[in-house]
């Protein structure tokens, strides 16, 4: 059976406050994507923190998309590229978008095209409810991923990519 194009990794805990945006807007994501009938084209998983398992979830795809929360991250959420980097330690059990591409090519196979949207978020606190604030990050960030997931193309996304950095003065 072949693999979905597009593969969303979001990461994030619905018990930490807005670190809930990542599952929350896979959520909204899933169900854009269902509505429209574009479901068949995208992967779309969850997970309280990416694991050296989740690399071969980027094995044989076109595009990768992860989203998570970010607690310094500028409002509304950063859009970006991701780059390949070496993981700190081969035995950690939380990895980076970048240090997931590591782990693939580490294991022969080829890393996609992969970009990162990291929403804003202020209040992390074990049993704290989503913020009003990341709420409205999150509504943001979410017309961004309608915008991506309507054209899944990687010179698109890279375009998009420049577009959102030169604007946020980056």
């Amino acid at each position: 059976m072949a693999r979905a194009p597009v593969v969303v990794l979001a990461c994030g805990n619905p018990g930490r406050g807005d670190d809930a945006l990542g599952p929350l807007l896979l959520d909204r994501l899933q169900n854009w994507l269902d509505e429209r009938g574009l479901a068949g084209a995208f992967e779309l998983i969850a997970d309280v923190q990416w694991q050296i398992d989740n690399a071969l979830d980027l094995a044989e795809r076109s595009l990768a998309l992860f989203i998570d929360a970010g607690h310094e991250t500028p409002a509304p959420f950063v859009f970006a590229p991701v780059r390949e980097c070496a993981s700190t330690t081969p035995l950690t059990h939380a990895l980076s978008p970048g240090a997931l591409l590591g782990v693939l090519r580490q294991i022969g196979e080829v890393a996609p095209p992969a970009f990162v949207v990291c929403v804003a978020g202020q209040c992390f606190a074990l049993g704290a409810g989503l913020g009003a604030a990341a709420a409205d990050n999150a509504n943001q960030a979410f017309a961004l991923l309608v915008d991506l997931c309507a054209d899944p193309c990687h010179a698109r996304w890279q375009a998009l990519a420049l577009r959102y950095s030169a604007a946020s003065g980056g």
